[in-house]
């Protein structure tokens, strides 16, 4: 148990890689809240420019999704991996650059977050093809957990951090530290020096609109995966309903400060971590499917607590804590484990489009539900609303339930079942 528990702490290629991440995510916390009050201190951004600024992050995952996928499938994937950091420093450089010439526009800002969504975009579908290559597929449920264990990290301390930064010095500058970081997670990939199976020699490659079908087909039609995808479909949709909602609810509907929306994510955060640190042992004791299907569960269970919330304010928080400490847990431990068996039974030549495939098709779901979560709260009420969202959330774990997944208890081999 002791050697499955800390075998990747002497991996030193994998250590690189995880210190990469580690330096990066934390300055893209900083990135987070400095373009945003770039726009808004600098240029005076209107709010329907604001919208059009943060879609400019997501969009790539709707516009170049699946091509992206069949990319990384087609080239060695480390390059993929530095070439994306690369190129989001050089990108994010232009920002101080052109603010210190006077020559800053909300169009410049957004065509910049739109391209640096871009490599993040081929970054994530390449570090989940990559993550099997580098440390081998029984490693990948500790792996995917010490790498979420930084996001968690991030998301907890990032924040904080950044506002002091960006409190020092003016938010161009301190895009500068987010430069560096993306260097330094460039410079650590380009020491590694683990062999990576190679890509397919041209003349086996096919025409791009063939291998996206194939990546999309393997997506829906495995019988592990398309339950996976369909959970994860809907939550982001649900999500999306909750998300547009929430604080509005919270503020205006609960009367509470908004410093009680800061705490429910922060202990949403707080709640992740230690999904982090026990996702791997409770995956090890249940199994990888009822782990999944009891975490998509928890996440539904959590997240029903915003409709309830009711009552005197400390009645209210308390509810919205309790809940938040449900959908926290649930959602690390949702996204670890689906990754990581993702991960474990998609053949490698596969690994970019199916990973691409499930997040074009998720992330899909977030705007749209966006959108409906705003036309039910005027039509038909926040809370109303929210209660539809959190039914959806909770209804959402049934897609894993009723699927091989439940009575799943070990890791399957690569590819043990037909399409």
């Amino acid at each position: 148990m002791r050697a499955r528990l800390t075998g990747l702490w002497h991996h030193s290629d994998f250590m690189k890689l995880w210190a990469g991440q580690t330096i990066s995510v934390f300055g893209s916390q900083i990135t987070l809240l400095a373009l945003p009050m770039i726009a808004i201190l600098l240029l005076d951004a209107s709010a329907t420019q604001m919208g059009i600024l943060t879609a400019a992050g997501t969009l790539p995952y709707l516009l170049v999704g699946l091509p992206a996928g069949v990319w990384v499938d087609r080239l060695r994937r480390r390059p993929i991996l530095i070439a994306a950091d690369v190129g989001r420093a050089a990108l994010l450089a232009t920002v101080p650059l052109a603010a210190a010439l006077g020559l800053l526009r909300i169009e410049f800002l957004c065509l910049v977050t739109f391209l640096v969504g871009v490599l993040t975009l081929f970054f994530d579908v390449t570090e989940e093809a990559y993550l099997p290559a580098l440390i081998g597929r029984e490693h990948l449920l500790e792996g995917n957990s010490k790498l979420a264990l930084s996001n968690a990290i991030a998301e907890i301390g990032g924040p904080g951090v950044a506002g002091a930064l960006l409190q020092a010095v003016s938010a161009p500058v301190a895009l500068v530290v987010n430069v560096c970081s993306f260097l330094a997670s460039a410079m650590l990939l380009g020491r590694i020096r683990t062999t990576e199976p190679a890509p397919p020699p041209p003349k086996e490659q096919r025409r791009m609109g063939e291998e996206i079908r194939e990546g999309l087909h393997v997506a829906l039609r495995h019988p592990l995966l398309r339950p996976m995808t369909a959970t994860s479909s809907t939550l982001q949709f649900f999500g999306g309903i909750k998300s547009a909602l929430f604080i509005m609810y919270v503020t205006r509907g609960l009367g509470l400060s908004p410093a009680v929306v800061g705490l429910f994510y922060a202990v949403g955060s707080f709640s992740g971590l230690m999904g982090t640190l026990w996702g791997g042992e409770i995956t090890r004791r249940l199994g990888p499917g009822p782990t999944i299907v009891s975490a998509a569960a928890l996440i539904g269970v959590g997240w029903l607590s915003v409709p309830l919330a009711s009552g005197p304010p400390i009645q209210a928080i308390s509810t919205l804590v309790i809940g938040a400490l449900f959908a926290g847990m649930g959602n690390m431990v949702y996204n670890i484990g689906s990754s990581s068996l993702s991960q474990a039974i998609t053949p490698d030549r596969l690994l970019g489009r199916v990973n691409a495939s499930r997040l074009f098709i998720m992330w899909g779901m977030l705007p749209i539900g966006s959108l409906v979560g705003g036309a039910l709260g005027a039509a038909i009420g926040l809370r109303p609303a929210l209660f539809g969202a959190g039914g959806g959330l909770l209804l959402g774990f049934l897609w894993v339930f009723f699927s091989p997944l439940r009575t799943l208890r070990e890791q399957p081999d690569m590819e043990p079942l037909r399409c």
